[in-house]
């Protein structure tokens, strides 16, 4: 097969989020371990997060992975020029145009690809850029639609829209069980995903496209492994879907240059100073506190987030990210000594962090975290048990698979999403007491900790020779070498 699939040539489309361009360029790095072309297609300015990690794949692995630029017409639609991405966006209300620009991109990005001169065989793209099935259909090559989010979340997703829910459930805080699953899922309204799109007809379009792409797209490519969920894995076959289970796709960072590039950002505190900084704590008690990169938390809640963190007594790396740091943040830092009262057991970080290097650390125990799926599948890949805190899009529903169905999690307590704008500034969510009882709660806890490492070391299986996620990867590259041939 190796000689047939050298002839392949894969084009891979990520959505213009960070959240889905990572785990796409390291599926990207997979792929080129198989000896197959790899093209990665995105915009000027998300280009430039990522070349770094690209070379340094190619010198240390030889892969072959070249990135390609198409501009993103910001100004057409409505945006900022620059701005080129979801975490930049100056407001969630501006979520319809970044889709609006990425619509705008089919007709340059089938010219482009109809130029190559190594035809391309198929495309992967990020489900929410539903074009990019007809692109595929114009070039006669197949589609598969890459999917950041859990067979867990797709299939509760699924059977929530089959409910009737706004009909059917009267109130937004009336818990009500998702039907037709393996496990019993209670949720209420407020915690079923929002799209950060307010107006309505803009969502319903942007879903129904979607919807229409299907057609079009030949299976499923999800950042997940079947041993973790595998009667959710099994729930969407018996739907005559299909899907390949090819992660954790993190996992492939296994060097330290990789794990503390992983984001192509800078660090906020210089890497050795926080591996250091770890070194120096003891095994399993560090807990690492980080929330994502979209929205934004109020004032009120980053403070009593610290004053939660310092009461339980246990040694913390928190993450307050720059877009989070306000005037009201810092002259409470300073005013209250807060970072020379934890000083010895509390690192602080604004801005950026290496997260797959510090959760892969042996100082670290525990994760409290917006139930980001990268995020979520990062800290299971490195068996840290987690504090659960979501906000918006799928994460009430990844908090679900990891306190109730793996039980390798501890909920915080909060019961309705946060929205993704600025909120009022003295909005609290959770108490400085939920923060420190869920910390006194995980930590205390060996049975959910053994839990984790079993899960860590299935992942670790999934993706190495002859594990699920890496025959997976061989289906599908015969997948597309059969369609490839066929056409």
């Amino acid at each position: 097969m190796a000689s047939q699939s050298q002839q392949l040539h894969i084009i891979l489309i990520p959505f213009l989020a960070q959240s889905h361009i990572l785990p796409i360029l390291d599926f990207a790095k997979l792929l080129s371990q198989r000896d197959l072309l790899i093209t990665i297609l995105t915009t000027p300015l998300n280009s430039i997060s990522i070349q770094s990690m690209i070379d340094h794949a190619t010198i240390s692995t030889h892969a072959k992975i070249i990135l390609i630029t198409v501009p993103f017409p910001s100004i057409q639609v409505g945006l900022p020029e620059g701005c080129e991405n979801m975490d930049t966006l100056p407001s969630p209300d501006m979520a319809f145009n970044l889709f609006a620009g990425c619509d705008m991109l089919q007709e340059p990005v089938l010219k482009m690809l109809s130029e190559f001169e190594v035809r391309p065989s198929a495309i992967v793209s990020s489900n929410a850029l539903a074009w990019t099935g007809q692109v595929a259909c114009s070039l006669g090559v197949p589609r598969y639609a890459f999917q950041t989010i859990s067979c867990f979340s797709m299939l509760v997703s699924h059977n929530v829209g089959r409910m009737n829910v706004g009909e059917s459930v009267v109130s937004d805080t009336e818990a009500f069980e998702v039907r037709d699953l393996p496990d019993k899922i209670v949720i209420t309204k407020l915690q079923m995903p929002k799209t950060g799109l307010q107006r309505g007809a803009d969502v319903k379009s942007i879903v129904q496209k979607m919807k229409e792409a299907e057609g079009f797209t030949r299976g499923m490519v999800v950042n997940s492994f079947e041993e973790m969920e595998p009667r959710y894995v099994e729930g969407f076959k018996n739907m005559g879907r299909r899907i390949w289970c090819i992660g954790p796709v993190s996992l492939c960072n296994q060097d330290s240059v990789d794990k503390l590039e992983r984001g192509g950002r800078r660090g906020a505190i210089d890497e050795n100073v926080c591996l250091k900084w770890l070194d120096s704590m003891a095994r399993r008690s560090v807990i690492y506190a980080c929330f994502g990169s979209i929205g934004r938390i109020p004032s009120a809640q980053i403070i009593e987030t610290g004053l939660g963190l310092e009461a339980s007594e246990c040694p913390f790396i928190w993450i307050i990210r720059k877009k989070d740091v306000s005037e009201q943040v810092e002259k409470w830092l300073d005013d209250e000594k807060f970072e020379g009262r934890v000083r010895g057991r509390g690192l602080i970080i604004r801005g950026w962090a290496p997260q797959v290097a510090i959760l892969s650390h042996p100082s670290v125990g525990g994760f409290i975290t917006h139930c980001g799926w990268n995020s979520t599948l990062e800290a299971i890949c490195a068996g840290v048990p987690m504090i659960t805190w979501p906000m918006f899009a799928e994460q009430f529903y990844n908090e679900k698979l990891v306190v109730n169905v793996l039980k390798i999690g501890v909920r915080v307590g909060v019961e309705i999403g946060m929205k993704s704008e600025l909120e009022d500034e003295n909005k609290v969510f959770v108490t400085r007491v939920q923060v420190t009882e869920a910390i006194e709660h995980l930590m205390d806890d060996p049975e959910r900790i053994t839990r984790a490492k079993e899960l860590s070391k299935l992942a670790t299986k999934a993706t190495s020779d002859g594990g699920s996620s890496f025959l997976n990867i061989t289906a599908l590259i015969q997948d597309i070498m059969e369609q490839t041939i066929s056409k």
